[in-house]
């Protein structure tokens, strides 16, 4: 294997990977001269090669610790080649990162390693950028900037399209696009003041640590990330010109093994192109209201948006084989849940697209599956338990891991909660003692089991991160 990772060029950690048969990744595996020549040995009296076997052998979660040993077991920790063993080893974990909001509009990323629990924070993003738009309105090219996670609902940005609001006050940077690839967190775009901006700033779980790489070939704020053969796709969002914001129907793709971007056709919105009159086509701007990776292409739901009020209108998807976009299946585009103006919510687990339906009371919810052979979407899970939070943003999250459908939202006691949907067509394979919870599987506020119509929910792990609210999470697979 190769030496410590270069921080000074892009990385594609897949293609590091060493593909072996079982029996072979149980040999002893090739350790760079960085690791195993320089200094003491990890473990006194045993070679280096058989320390990274067992320190690969051990649960994630405890890394953050073993760093703390020495500077060679942090660079050891720290090296791609200890998680190209565990790769090896089939023991690869996912977790996953939750975003949050705290009071003063800052972002926080909190990740949960599912088996053990426990949650960890992650660095802070990073506080100063230079973007060469921000230089063309700035006489010192640097602006002093707060992530924040999208602090408002995208109605409150696009009545600045139609004069409803001043777009021109101050506004934090908002608006940002989350998004997952080749085992990093990617942080795109958004606002700064009044600006939309390119910057992109990627999280390496590895290192536990922040670094910008390239930027987008244009500013966006609120657009939309999906994956297809481990590349990040952006699409849609608004920027900002002359005349105030304008919806974009633009996309781009990000390579993250060359860290560079290619255009990708544009949405052509064809929808919005047969409107009944010019009136309506002024006034009604085309959004893309979400992305989902689903059977090898790319979907974007869309609507036409004029301040207070949005109308669907199906959708569009990407085919990268023929690097085109096709018009969605009626059934599909027309019935896709709405999560809240601007923004629609799904996940595809184990081959099925999932997505939530909320009720007009924010206390509950459904959940609909997409039925490729009918065309249609079907109700799966009847009862979605979320508390009434009137001042929260996002009340819900959808994630899949673990080969399951998870909610993330607040339980009664304000604790951010991550709950397992078991649908009864799988409880014959569950063992007794996952239908039921242990005295010590969650804190005691949360330790409850619900059956509701046809899934039994179970609360895997919750965490008090006071006035928090919830805005985005993303699953990493390492």
């Amino acid at each position: 294997m190769g030496g410590l990772l270069s921080l000074a060029g892009p990385k594609c950690k897949t293609r590091d990977y060493v593909e072996t048969s079982a029996n072979e990744s149980c040999k002893k595996q090739k350790i760079s001269p960085s690791v195993d020549e320089e200094g003491p040995r990890l473990i006194p009296s045993l070679p280096d090669e058989l320390s990274i076997q067992i320190l690969a052998r051990l649960p994630r979660i405890r890394y953050f610790n073993l760093r703390l040993v020495s500077r060679k077991w942090k660079a050891t920790i720290m090296n791609p080649e200890l998680f190209n063993v565990r790769k090896e080893l089939g023991l690869r974990e996912e977790w996953l990162y939750v975003l949050t909001k705290v009071e003063d509009d800052r972002l926080l990323w909190h990740a949960l390693d599912p088996l053990s629990r426990k949650w960890q924070r992650l660095p802070p993003l990073p506080s100063v950028i230079n973007d060469e738009e921000e230089s063309r309105s700035s006489s010192s090219g640097i602006w002093m900037w707060n992530m924040v996670a999208p602090s408002f609902r995208i109605a409150e940005i696009l009545r600045g399209w139609f004069g409803w609001k001043d777009t021109s006050d101050p506004v934090p940077f908002c608006g940002c696009a989350i998004g997952a690839v080749d085992g990093c967190l990617y942080v795109l775009g958004g606002f700064s003041r009044t600006s939309t901006v390119r910057c992109v700033w990627q999280f390496d779980p590895i290192l536990n640590s922040w670094s910008e790489v390239a930027s987008m070939s244009i500013g966006r704020a609120y657009s939309k990330t999906g994956i297809l053969n481990n590349k990040l796709y952006v699409v849609g969002g608004v920027s900002r010109g002359q005349g105030g914001l304008n919806p974009l129907q633009s996309a781009e793709v990000f390579d993250p093994c060359t860290g560079t971007w290619s255009e990708v056709p544009s949405m052509p919105f064809s929808r919005a192109q047969v409107l009944p009159n010019p009136f309506l086509a002024d006034m009604l701007q085309p959004i893309a209201t979400g992305t989902t990776s689903y059977m090898g292409r790319l979907c974007v739901p869309q609507s036409l948006y004029s301040w207070p009020f949005f109308v669907d209108v199906g959708g569009e998807i990407y085919d990268p084989d023929t690097n085109s976009w096709v018009e969605m299946p009626i059934g599909m585009g027309e019935g896709w849940p709405a999560r809240q103006a601007g923004t629609k919510l799904s996940v595809v687990v184990d081959g099925e697209l999932y997505a939530f339906d909320p009720s007009s009371s924010l206390d509950s919810g459904k959940i609909k599956v997409y039925d490729q052979k009918e065309d249609a979407w079907k109700v799966v899970i009847k009862t979605v338990p979320i508390c009434d939070f009137n001042d929260s943003e996002s009340p819900y999250l959808l994630a899949g891991f673990h080969g399951k459908l998870h909610v993330i939202t607040k339980d009664a006691s304000h604790k951010i909660a991550v709950l397992r949907a078991d649908l009864r067509d799988n409880l014959s394979s569950m063992s007794s003692s996952s239908t039921s919870l242990s005295a010590d599987s969650v804190d005691e506020h949360s330790d409850t089991l619900a059956e509701l119509d046809t899934v039994v929910w179970k609360v895997i792990a919750s965490e008090d991160f006071g006035s928090a609210e919830l805005v985005s999470c993303q699953v990493i697979d390492i």
